[in-house]
């Protein structure tokens, strides 16, 4: 296999092409724990995103990486703003989370809200460590993990990255990047888009969720208010490690919205 240059890779990931002319994706982790749970996501849930995800074609252990299909499309973040494509992209990526949360759903159940809870402590406990939050901040942190802890929530297989960058639209819509993939709460798969996206713009929230089936409830609303926290939290320590100002910003704004 030869290498091809694609500018628009990320970093670990490179575009080959074998003796054939057939093009692949090769990822490489730097960490253990996601190529793992990437690998487990093409294995075990590749089949309910036929059509709309990679296949898995090969792996290599000791060097952590991936050998996948190339989906034919480009990043619907690149899709013009307000645009007809952009509201489409949407409402297909509503429609193919909805057939993976069904298959996967679990009913509802409070180990998960404990287990979140204790993830936004974690996060609240770096921040302060930090000092990167006040102590109103903190306290209503606090809360949003007192929330969770009391809550009872349905799971489902979960992306836990669902944003345009990691949607392909084109002839068919697809989607990738599977190493946050796990079970977990259904609602906070739609998080990253309401906090990043839909605040800003209500009828993409509207296209989504048409695509997807099932609209929100009052309680899932408030559900993802707390969700919000984690995003909130995650992206202050996060963004203040790597020195990523947008990040950061990011985390601030959110939090800001909380109140």
């Amino acid at each position: 296999m030869e290498i091809v240059p694609d500018p628009l890779l990320p970093p670990r990931v490179v575009r080959v092409v074998d003796c054939d002319g057939r093009h692949f994706i090769a990822k490489q982790h730097a960490e253990h724990d996601r190529y793992a749970r990437e690998l487990h996501a093409y294995r075990t849930w590749g089949t309910h995103l036929d059509g709309h995800a990679p296949e898995l074609i090969g792996r290599h252990d000791a060097t952590r990486t991936l050998l996948l299909t190339v989906l034919a499309g480009e990043r619907a973040d690149s899709v013009a703003p307000g645009s007809p494509e952009e509201e489409l992209a949407y409402h297909e990526a509503g429609h193919v989370l909805g057939k993976l949360h069904r298959a996967t759903s679990m009913p509802q159940g409070g180990a998960l809200g404990a287990t979140l809870a204790q993830r936004l402590q974690s996060w609240i406990e770096r921040a302060v460590h930090a000092d990167l939050i006040d102590t109103a901040e903190r306290n209503l942190l606090n809360q949003h993990a007192a929330i969770l802890d009391k809550s009872l929530m349905d799971s489902a297989v979960c992306h836990l990255d669902y944003q345009p960058r990691n949607w392909l639209v084109g002839d068919a819509f697809g989607i990738y990047d599977f190493e946050h993939m796990r079970r977990d709460a259904r609602i906070r798969d739609f998080a990253r888009l309401e906090f990043r996206r839909w605040q800003a713009a209500p009828h993409l929230r509207t296209a989504f969720l048409d695509g997807y089936g099932c609209p929100l409830n009052e309680t899932e609303r408030r559900l993802l208010k707390s969700f919000g926290a984690i995003e909130a939290a995650t992206a202050l320590v996060k963004g203040h490690k790597e020195n990523d100002l947008t990040l950061s910003a990011h985390g601030r704004t959110v939090l800001s919205r909380l109140t």
